[in-house]
């Protein structure tokens, strides 16, 4: 019934058979709100709302912002036996009345390591979790 009401408003090449849950996105990596994160920019903390390796979101005042802008970002992530910090620039691409997201520009591959880290630190906590 679904595949019908969706075919019904042209929306039926949105329907995917490929594990999501039924709908594609057009984001190239899912987003985590998981990770304990913190971001940097301009050298003021920002809490990060969500993140994945082609961007991220903080809740910031997005007044001063302009989409468009390209800043430097730092981020800081706290696994369970380190800190780990990712400088990456990024450029705005939305922004709301409390939050503002981010793109990263083309990653290089010790960075995309460093985000492989940190989903496994996560992943490895959530399983040790869930064995106790």
């Amino acid at each position: 019934m679904l595949q019908n009401i969706m075919t019904a408003f042209g929306l039926k090449n949105s329907v995917t058979d490929d594990g999501t849950g039924g709908f594609s996105s057009r984001r190239s990596y899912p987003r985590r709100g998981c990770d304990q994160c913190v971001g940097f920019l301009d050298g003021k903390a920002h809490p990060v709302l969500d993140w994945s390796p082609g961007g991220l979101r903080v809740f910031a005042d997005p007044r001063p912002l302009q989409i468009g802008q390209e800043m430097e970002i730092e981020l800081k992530f706290h696994l369970r036996d380190q800190l780990v910090n990712v400088k990456q620039r990024a450029r705005i691409v939305r922004k709301s009345t409390e939050s503002v997201s981010f793109q990263f520009a083309p990653v290089s591959n010790d960075i995309r390591k460093t985000f492989q880290t940190v989903i496994d630190d996560f992943n490895a906590r959530e399983f040790s979790g869930s064995q106790a």
